[in-house]
């Protein structure tokens, strides 16, 4: 069972928050907090798997925890749950794992736990006494992607990005597309890190496909694949871009 904490200082929020993670029977909230202090004195001994955060806290905002949150080791995973759907790109830009919101939906809850449950799992799959998943992608050439019930291998090197489109994960290739329900980060485990990159919250690349670096604004960068698709960088990957590709 996951162990989570919850940062709302709005006490019917949580309330109602805590008994729908009850009721997921995938949950147990280990402890609560209703700014950054509370949490901050509390979550780095509980460790919990995952933090729940409001945007407005009693004595800040969620997105300045998120960023002491991912200095701790291990770093919780974190869910924000707010009013304010106009945080959610800087609440993936500090690499959040969903962004729900206000009034709580059950069902929208449970799809977010059970996708964190499956990228757990992979997670576990990597560091077990198995080959772990990254070399067998790079052993094989073939990524291996579940569709309709199906088993498809995907020739690596066709990939020229992974990106998350209108709530589905797309797999885009030189000659087709997939999709698919799976979050990002399975397929970001997966892939050979010397070729894929991580660019965007939304989009992961196959470097080999870039046709075309243009600069943006805010230091940011657009790329240019080999089909003409055209891929957003922001600026929390452009370092790593950069070294990778060595402009």
């Amino acid at each position: 069972m996951l162990k989570a904490f919850i940062v709302e200082d709005e006490p019917l929020a949580r309330d109602e928050l805590k008994y729908l993670l009850k009721r997921s029977r995938q949950v147990e909230v280990v402890g609560e907090a209703e700014g950054i202090e509370g949490a901050m004195n509390n979550i780095p001994g509980l460790k919990p798997d995952l933090v729940f955060l409001d945007i407005e806290l009693a004595d800040g905002t969620g997105l300045q925890l998120a960023k002491q949150l991912a200095e701790l080791e291990p770093a919780p995973t974190l869910i924000f749950a707010t009013a304010y759907d106009e945080f959610a790109l800087q609440a993936f830009e500090l690499y959040a794992f969903d962004y729900l919101l206000k009034p709580f939906d059950e069902k929208r809850i449970r799809q977010t736990l059970d996708k964190l449950v499956k990228v757990r799992k992979a997670g576990e799959l990597e560091t077990s006494t198995k080959p772990p998943l990254r070399t067998a992608v790079g052993q094989t050439g073939k990524l291996a992607v579940e569709i309709d019930d199906r088993i498809v291998l995907i020739d690596r090197d066709s990939i020229l990005f992974i990106g998350l489109i209108n709530g589905k994960t797309i797999i885009k290739t030189e000659e087709t597309e997939y999709k698919m329900g799976d979050p990002l980060i399975v397929f970001e485990r997966k892939l050979d890190q010397r070729s894929f990159l991580r660019v965007h919250r939304g989009f992961i690349v196959n470097v080999i496909h870039i046709a075309e670096i243009q600069p943006w604004f805010n230091s940011t960068y657009n790329l240019i694949m080999s089909d003409g698709s055209n891929i957003p960088v922001s600026r929390t990957y452009v370092k790593e871009l950069k070294q990778l590709i060595g402009f």
